[in-house]
């Protein structure tokens, strides 16, 4: 297995052209069917959020800036323990977006019609910007649901906007947003590698590791 900083160079030189080829070979169209923006059956919508893409929600025009740390991300609930009250504790290595009351995206609303929407979408994280597509690289994180398609390094993710036409231009545009994306999760898989340090948790307490250390759920550094 290759390291962390030999996956980060390669998908540093991943052309554009060539992410843009696989992403036309499969076809994309957004129906806006907001399935990957719900939880599902028990299980809570879980979508990796970068500490910078927190702080940008957390001031986006959308909800005029009035959102806090905890309206925007919560600790990624894998590797937590649940405690007898409910709650989770322990320690974990990500921020997922919030979620409602149903599990689903706190950003994602439906109109009248059912038709979803992302209340937050110019400032929506890289996650979201790339859905279904992810790169094949070790480090890099999936997405929700199974891999059904892949074209090189390009795999496509359960949506049924799979196989349907897509511009070249945006394409394009998508395959930008993957690389960045697949760039700036190794960057981040490096960091918080380089950063860690137990941390030992009291009952009922969580603590993150992320890029920038140790933090409470608030978003707040744990030495202060």
């Amino acid at each position: 297995m290759q390291s962390l900083e030999a996956e980060l160079e390669e998908a540093r030189q991943l052309a554009i052209d060539d992410l843009a080829d696989a992403i036309e070979s499969i076809g994309f169209e957004c129906t806006r069917c907001g399935a990957c923006c719900k939880g599902e059956a028990e299980d809570d919508h879980t979508a990796t959020v970068f500490p910078d893409e927190v702080r940008d929600l957390e001031e986006s025009e959308s909800h005029d800036g009035d959102y806090d740390w905890r309206d925007v991300a919560r600790p990624m609930p894998y590797g937590l323990s649940e405690t007898e009250e409910g709650g989770l504790e322990g320690e974990t290595f990500e921020w997922a977006l919030q979620t409602d009351d149903c599990g689903d995206c706190t950003f994602y609303e439906e109109d009248e019609s059912g038709t979803g929407a992302c209340s937050a979408h110019d400032d929506r994280p890289l996650i979201c910007r790339t859905y279904p597509f992810s790169v094949a690289l070790a480090g890099t994180s999936q997405p929700m649901g199974e891999a059904v398609d892949e074209a090189g390094v390009v795999r496509a993710h359960e949506c049924e906007g799979l196989g349907r036409d897509i511009s070249r231009d945006d394409a394009e545009e998508l395959a930008r947003a993957l690389k960045e994306r697949a760039v700036r999760e190794l960057e981040e898989a490096i960091a918080v590698r380089d950063e860690y340090a137990p941390a030992d948790p009291g009952p009922g307490e969580v603590v993150v590791h992320d890029s920038e250390g140790a933090k409470r759920i608030d978003g707040t550094p744990l030495e202060e």
